[in-house]
């Protein structure tokens, strides 16, 4: 491989690296055959590239047409997995096994151009070690959904202490250093959106509109989403255990001031206060939160005993190289 000192000299035009596109797909056989002529179209224009899908526990016919694209071009890889692991996991494999002096990561329903992948490496080309992409508008989207999008980003950056621009997708563009760090990282639960802005180095974005979905459906429900924003919420920041500790001292502190406004009552007026629905709802409202703050609690510390048993993120049944 060439190294990043040879990459940064010379003319522009000099194509003497390598590049790897790295491509997790569950279940889409439909999109493996035109997603793959495109990326070859493209690619053909550099001196070696290599295209890695990562088979992640598809039920479909997706490894066999992998197969049967790597009989055929020798550049085209597959890794399957023993099972589904998840999309985070399965870009992790990728990444793990990826070759090249840069790697773009990207989608294999084709919402991601394989047609900007030619501006990512013109960027990465004039130094810049990550060049991240950001979604504009997608009239594809629901309303809900871009509403749900929107809030998870917003808590993102209140919360955590990264910064997360909205509508970042896992379409994007690291140099081999970039990626060697990223091969280091052992937790657990990854969320490359986040890691890739908290590892730091020279870093640039570029816009782009995403397609249709060219067949199949999407597989992030909203259970999925909202699991996907948990954990990214959770593995940058202790804000949320911080804001229950604020929360929990604000509700005592109106505790304190009803029971000494309770007391008065009853030296100045010779009566209880009034009012026990109201004291029924204020119960049951301080149990809920504590319910909530409990949980916080919990995700925390169950992220802790899934770290202490320090298990592989994926498992590989098969793969094309054994390298």
């Amino acid at each position: 491989m060439m190294g990043r000192e040879g990459r940064l000299e010379g003319p522009m035009k000099n194509k003497n690296f390598k590049v790897s596109v790295v491509i997790p797909a569950f279940n889409e056989e439909g999109n493996i055959q035109e997603l793959t002529e495109k990326l070859v179209d493209i690619l053909k224009d550099y001196d070696d590239y290599e295209i890695l899908f990562v088979d992640d526990g598809s039920q479909d016919n997706t490894l066999e047409i992998l197969k049967r694209l790597h009989e055929k071009n020798s550049r085209i890889h597959y890794i399957s997995l023993a099972r589904n692991f998840g999309h985070q996991n399965a870009l992790k494999a990728g990444l793990d096994h990826a070759s090249g002096d840069c790697v773009v990561t990207m989608d294999a329903d084709l919402q991601h151009p394989p047609e900007l992948i030619p501006q990512l490496i013109e960027k990465w080309l004039e130094g810049y070690d990550v060049v991240y992409t950001i979604r504009k508008g997608d009239p594809g989207v629901s309303f809900i959904k871009r509403k749900t999008s929107g809030m998870f980003y917003r808590l993102m950056n209140r919360l955590s202490d990264i910064h997360l621009p909205r509508g970042a997708a896992d379409f994007r563009l690291l140099d081999r250093t970039v990626v060697d760090v990223l091969k280091d990282l052992k937790e657990y639960y990854l969320f490359f959106r986040g890691i890739t802005a908290w590892v730091g180095f020279r870093q640039c974005r570029i816009e782009y509109t995403p397609e249709k979905r060219f067949a199949g459906q999407s597989k992030y429900s909203m259970r999925r989403m909202l699991g996907f924003a948990l954990t990214g919420i959770t593995s940058f920041s202790l804000k949320p255990l911080r804001l229950s500790i604020l929360l929990g001292v604000s509700l005592a502190l109106l505790a304190f001031v009803y029971g000494v406004y309770v007391i008065l009552m009853k030296i100045f007026s010779g009566q209880a206060a009034p009012g026990w629905a109201s004291v029924l709802v204020s119960v049951l409202f301080i149990g809920g939160i504590q319910l909530i703050v409990l949980g916080i609690i919990g995700e925390y510390i169950g992220k802790l005993f899934m770290e202490s048993k320090q298990r592989p993120h994926y498992v590989i049944r098969e793969k094309s190289r054994e390298s």
